[in-house]
């Protein structure tokens, strides 16, 4: 059974860091690109970054050069470090894992408040 785990949300002050954290379970990740994906009230969820099994990233317009998408194939777990941040990058943030052999994953989310 998959499943995946974010942790590391909380409230910080803009400006401040986080790095949120989520572990998948199962045999999934090695094989599968690995997203961050969030969702502001009232707003659709939207990509926020990835990272192919091969390590090719790729990033919102808006947080590049601020967020960091990294991948521990070993202890199947994906990061993002995110610097810099700002009230706009409040949302519940979830991760997700896509391959063609496995389909789609999605963790229950991890609130990030940024306060001004």
């Amino acid at each position: 059974q998959v499943q995946l785990v974010e942790s590391g949300g909380g409230l910080v002050q803009a400006g401040g860091s986080l790095r949120l954290a989520c572990v998948v379970s199962g045999n999934v990740f090695a094989s599968s690109t690995m997203g961050w994906y969030r969702q502001a009230p009232g707003k659709e969820r939207e990509f926020v970054a990835s990272i192919t099994s091969g390590g090719i990233t790729n990033y919102k317009a808006s947080v590049k050069g601020r967020f960091s998408i990294s991948r521990d194939n070993v202890k199947k777990t994906g990061y993002l470090q995110m610097n810099t941040l700002k009230p706009e990058d409040t949302a519940v943030y979830y991760c997700n894992t896509r391959s063609a052999i496995f389909g789609d994953y999605w963790g229950q989310g991890t609130q990030v408040t940024v306060s001004s």
